[in-house]
Order: structure tokens, then C-alpha cells, then sequence
């Protein structure tokens, strides 16, 4: 670990991270990790959404050089906040990241997830300055053939439920800003380089997230009640 870990601190002691999502359970991990790579992290998220929440749990607000507790949606903030900071490094994790919940709020979903990343994209174009940018989707984001074969980075993108496909959508977004602004034949120009990482099902510690599976039946067992299993037939892309 700590040859593993020398690596990446080569990359990243004295760098300026903006992290979105930090006060979430895969955001506050990487606030962590950042934090003990020697990172200078500018966090910006709304407030911790469960309780007990792992960001609070390891005292997330001392380990960032400022967080904002804001809305992706709100715009003019977050450009502020990018431009304030001046990063090295973006990693966007801020998300509307509960299929159940997208059902309830399906346009809310949308703008968060598909625009949120647009304005997050926005605000690096402003930058004048060298900066890598690592956005997070997630394997949803391809239509659900049902299945058990892999799926591959050009398989067709799709999304039946407003989760799936704001992240669908979040892609296309990305695609277009690299396509139009970031184009990697013309880095020399805008020195900007982004990356996009769909992320699948994550376990670990401080995820006390509603409608996490294995978090969900340790919470049964540790009740004495029945698991209850939302869709047992389903069969996940991945």
C-alpha cells in the first residue's frame, strides 16, 4: 500500500483538487484518500444526505481547504467557486444517484445529473489554465439487453428508468463539450483533459444510503427481519 499510495502522491501532494460530491459515501472516500495524498481540496456538495454520514464521521469540513454546501443547479456558484479555486484537478461525483428516488423526481434527476455536469463542464472552459477533469457516470448508462454477457465502452447507450437515463444523457453531454471544446487534437490550445468513468455498484464502509443492497440485508440480519429484495429477477448491466 504505502508503494501504491507513493505513486499517486507524486501526482497529487500540493495540488489543487475541487471535488464535487465530497460530503457523499464514494465522495468522502476519495476527500480521505485526497486529503492524505497531501491534496489541497476545495469540496462542493449539498449537506450530508443520511445520518449518521461517513463525511461527518471523519470530519470531512477539516479536511478540505473550503466546502461549499451548494446546488449543482445553481449555476453562477459553482462557476465562482471553480474560478476562486483555480484547480489542478476536477473530480465530479455530485449526483442525483438513487434509482427509486428518480421515479419520485424524475426532472429533478434530469437537471441534476445532465445539466449539473454541463455547468460543471462550463466552469472548467472559463479556466486558463491546465486542468484534468474526471467525471463519474455509471454503468447504467447502457441499454439493459437483459443479458449476461459484458458490456463494452461502444455498446449503445440507453436507460429505462429517469436514473439511467439522466446518466445517459450526462454522457451525451460530455461527449459534446469534449467534441466542441476539448478535443484532444487541440490540447495545446485549451489544455484540458477529460476522462469519464462509469462506475458500478460500490461496498464499503459509511454507506448508509437508502436502497444499497448488501447494506440493506446487514440492516435486515441486525433487525431479525426478512431481507427484501426489490427487483430479485433483474439483471444488471456490467
Amino acid at each position: 500500500m504505502s508503494d501504491f499510495n507513493a505513486d499517486f502522491r507524486a501526482a497529487y501532494a500540493g495540488k489543487r483538487v475541487f471535488l464535487t460530491g465530497h460530503t457523499g459515501f464514494k465522495g468522502a472516500w476519495l476527500l480521505a484518500w485526497l486529503h492524505e495524498l497531501g491534496a489541497v481540496v476545495r469540496g462542493y456538495s449539498l449537506a450530508p444526505q443520511t445520518t449518521p454520514s461517513l463525511y461527518e464521521v471523519i470530519g470531512g469540513a477539516a479536511l478540505c481547504e473550503k466546502s461549499v454546501i451548494a446546488d449543482l443547479r445553481q449555476r453562477e456558484v459553482l462557476a465562482q467557486e471553480v474560478l476562486d479555486f483555480q484547480p489542478d484537478f476536477v473530480f465530479h461525483l455530485a449526483a442525483q444517484p438513487l434509482v427509486r428516488l428518480s421515479y419520485d423526481i424524475p426532472a429533478e434527476t434530469f437537471e441534476v445529473n445532465a445539466l449539473g455536469t454541463a455547468y460543471m463542464l462550463e466552469a472548467v472552459r472559463q479556466l486558463a489554465k491546465p486542468c484534468t477533469v474526471v467525471l463519474i457516470t455509471t454503468d447504467k448508462v447502457y441499454e439493459n439487453k437483459e443479458w449476461v454477457y459484458p458490456y463494452r465502452e461502444t455498446d449503445r447507450l440507453g436507460g429505462y428508468d429517469p436514473y439511467s437515463a439522466s446518466k445517459a444523457c450526462t454522457e451525451l453531454v460530455i461527449n459534446s463539450y469534449v467534441q466542441s471544446f476539448f478535443n484532444k487534437a487541440d490540447y495545446a490550445r485549451h489544455q484540458k483533459a477529460i476522462a469519464v468513468g462509469r462506475a458500478g455498484n460500490v461496498i464499503g464502509g459509511g454507506d448508509w444510503a437508502l436502497d444499497r443492497i448488501v447494506p440493506d440485508i446487514v440492516r435486515a440480519v441486525q433487525a431479525g427481519q426478512p431481507v427484501q429484495l426489490r427487483n430479485p429477477a433483474a439483471v444488471l448491466p456490467g
